[in-house]
């Protein structure tokens, strides 16, 4: 079984800076790590693994050069090989033109039964690229998966976490799943691990390699783009309030109309 996982690398703190013109993040000097989400991703597919014999795991990422170390954790995790999709030519692209690079990143890869991503990233929280790469593939997918109950190379039948319990899905591979933290525990990287991804060779990946179209990437073929972003004030004050529901609802709403915020 192939197993294809999407991970993104990140900014490892808060403290970040937007290009005033293009409107994206500046990720030069700043310390990056792996998705959080994407751990879980990685673990789930290390799991299969361990669960059926000759699978192969195979770790994904599209950003700038310094993203191989994102691959080379994933490796000292357990994985078996690491592809970097990397050009100045996909600089800027938005959850669409993100989708579209990796799906075909994924088809130059080869034989794929399943790919698995973290539910989202935590620097956009969109919650996008998942769905997006299942439908460029055109491949089944489910979202928000807690457990997998169990998997071959056809079929695979899962727990989804919904807002009262889950719901048990069954579906037809190839496909794709997103993952939740409940799902499992990130291993950590032993040092034969660590050994082992900092000599491991990278499949490098560009526009050319991938016979992508240029209207389909980067800033300028992303439907979607940010005029502006701030951070927002942190403002003090407020008042509390306490006392039996009704009570309260009369006062927010006298307070609200006060405020002439609704009318």
């Amino acid at each position: 079984m192939n197993i294809t996982v999407c991970i993104k690398q990140v900014p490892g703190t808060t403290q970040v800076k937007i290009n005033p013109e293009t409107g994206t993040l500046i990720r030069d000097g700043v310390e990056a790590v792996v998705n959080p989400f994407d751990e879980y991703a990685i673990e789930e597919a290390l799991r299969i693994k361990d669960r059926i014999a000759g699978t192969i795991v195979k770790v994904i990422t599209m950003g700038p050069p310094q993203a191989e170390t994102a691959l080379r954790s994933a490796i000292a995790m357990g994985a078996d090989k690491g592809y970097l999709i990397t050009d100045r030519a996909f600089a800027g692209s938005d959850t669409w033109a993100t989708s579209y690079t990796l799906a075909r990143g994924i088809k130059a890869m080869g034989e794929t039964h399943l790919i698995i991503c973290g539910k989202q990233a935590i620097d956009g929280d969109t919650a996008q690229v998942g769905p997006g790469v299942a439908e460029m593939l055109g491949l089944p997918f489910v979202a928000w998966v807690r457990k997998v109950e169990e998997i071959s190379e056809r079929a695979i039948r899962v727990e989804r976490l919904m807002e009262e319990g889950y719901d048990i899905v069954e579906m037809s591979l190839p496909g794709l799943i997103t993952v939740v933290k409940e799902i499992n525990t990130p291993r950590m990287a032993s040092l034969k691990g660590k050994m082992r991804a900092r000599s491991a060779k990278l499949v490098m990946l560009d526009a050319a390699t991938l016979q992508a179209e240029k209207g389909k990437i980067g800033l300028t073929g992303s439907p979607t783009q940010v005029l502006r972003s701030f951070v927002p004030e942190r403002k003090s004050g407020g008042e509390k309030v306490s006392g039996e529901v009704p009570q309260l609802v009369d006062k927010i709403v006298a307070t609200v109309l006060e405020l002439n915020v609704i009318k």
